[in-house]
């Protein structure tokens, strides 16, 4: 496998975006007081960002991988994000062995 001067670049680029991204949103975060409504809004992020992410995919394959969507959408309203993607992986598993897919 090779890679392209301009390639390279690109994934260069992207990941200055990234980091730039992230410290502009910690600067920014300083200067902002944050009520509890936008806490709740920033704290909503994550497990929709992962729906987000796996539902497309989850959704268009199989059984297996609709049982485990659902479950981890269930427990990322209560759980630590971790906690969720284990548990959707501890169940497609579950759910693939059973099944057979």
């Amino acid at each position: 496998m090779t890679l392209d001067l301009d390639t390279f670049l690109a994934i260069v680029a992207m990941a200055v975006a990234t980091v730039l991204t992230r410290m502009a949103g910690l600067l920014v975060i300083r200067f902002v007081a944050i009520g509890p409504q936008q806490k709740r809004a920033l704290e909503a992020i994550p497990p929709a960002v992962l729906m987000a992410v796996i539902a497309p995919t989850a959704l268009a394959t199989g059984p297996a991988e609709t049982l485990a969507t659902v479950a981890t959408a269930l427990a990322a309203m209560r759980l630590p994000l971790l906690a969720a993607v284990a548990i959707g992986v501890f169940v497609v598993a579950v759910a693939r062995a059973l099944i057979g897919a």
